[in-house]
C-alpha cells in the first residue's frame, strides 16, 4: 500500500481551476486545493434552479469548485463561523440538477462522495467540460477541515439549516481529494470496477458448491433477482 501511494501523482490546484488544470486531470491522482469554492446540494439547487432565487453570489467571479457535503461549524462570539470538520455526502442523488448547474454557473469541478455512474459522466460532465473530485474513504473529515482557512460567508442558514445552507469557504491545501473522473468521462471507480468483476468468477473455479446455502442464495449471475 506504501509504494502504491508513493507513485500517486499528486497536484495542487488554486481556484478557479482553469481549463487547462481541468484538462490535465488524470483519474487517480490526488489533489490539493487553494482558494474559493462554495457549498451547494439540493436545496440550494432547487432555490436557484426551480424557485427561481436570484444567487447569493456572482458563481462566475467566485468560484467554479461545489463542494457537497455537510459542514460541522461553531459560531464564534464575533458572529462569525468556524468549520473545523466537513464531511462529504453522496452525489449521484444530485444529477437531475446537475446540467442546468453547469449551464447557469459554470461549475467545473464538483467535489463529494462515491461518484457518479458512467451515464452521468457521459451525459452531464463531458458537455459541460466537468471533472469529478471523491473525499478519500471515511474518518476524514477533521483532516479536510485543517484546510478551511476562512468561512468568507454563509447563506440562508436559518432557512435552510447548517448542512444545506450555501457555505463560502477560503481554502489552504485542502485535500486529499482523487480524480474520480476526467474531462473525457473516464471514471476510477468504473475501470477498477471492470478489472475486479473480470477476475471474480476465477475465484470460484474448481469449488464445489456449498452444501448449506440461504434460500434464494446462487453463485450464477443468470439466476440472480437483483
Amino acid at each position: 500500500m506504501g509504494e502504491r501511494a508513493d507513485k500517486l501523482k499528486q497536484v495542487r490546484l488554486q481556484t478557479p481551476v482553469s481549463d487547462e488544470d481541468i484538462a490535465a486531470l488524470e483519474i487517480g491522482s490526488v489533489v490539493f486545493l487553494d482558494g474559493v469554492i462554495y457549498t451547494a446540494r439540493e436545496r440550494v439547487y432547487e432555490k436557484i434552479l426551480n424557485d427561481g432565487e436570484t444567487p447569493p453570489v456572482d458563481f462566475a467571479n467566485l468560484s467554479n469548485v461545489n463542494f457537497h457535503c455537510a459542514p460541522a461549524a461553531a459560531c464564534n462570539d464575533d458572529g462569525s463561523y468556524n468549520v473545523g470538520a466537513v464531511t462529504a455526502t453522496a452525489s449521484f442523488r444530485f444529477a437531475k440538477y446537475l446540467k442546468r448547474w453547469f449551464a447557469e454557473t459554470g461549475a467545473r469541478v464538483i467535489i463529494g462522495k462515491g461518484g457518479m455512474s458512467q451515464k452521468h459522466y457521459d451525459e452531464l460532465f463531458v458537455p459541460a467540460g466537468a471533472v469529478y473530485l471523491t473525499t478519500v474513504g471515511y474518518g476524514t473529515g477533521a483532516l479536510l477541515g485543517r484546510g478551511i482557512k476562512h468561512v468568507r460567508a454563509v447563506n440562508w442558514l436559518d432557512e435552510l439549516g447548517i448542512a444545506q445552507a450555501m457555505w463560502i469557504l477560503e481554502l489552504e491545501n485542502f485535500g486529499p481529494l482523487l480524480v474520480e473522473s476526467d474531462i473525457h468521462g473516464n471514471s476510477l471507480f468504473e475501470r477498477n470496477n471492470a478489472e475486479i468483476n473480470e477476475r471474480v468468477e476465477s475465484l470460484y473455479e474448481g469449488l464445489k458448491p456449498p452444501a448449506l446455502r440461504r434460500f434464494g442464495e446462487t453463485r450464477d449471475k443468470t439466476e440472480e433477482l437483483i
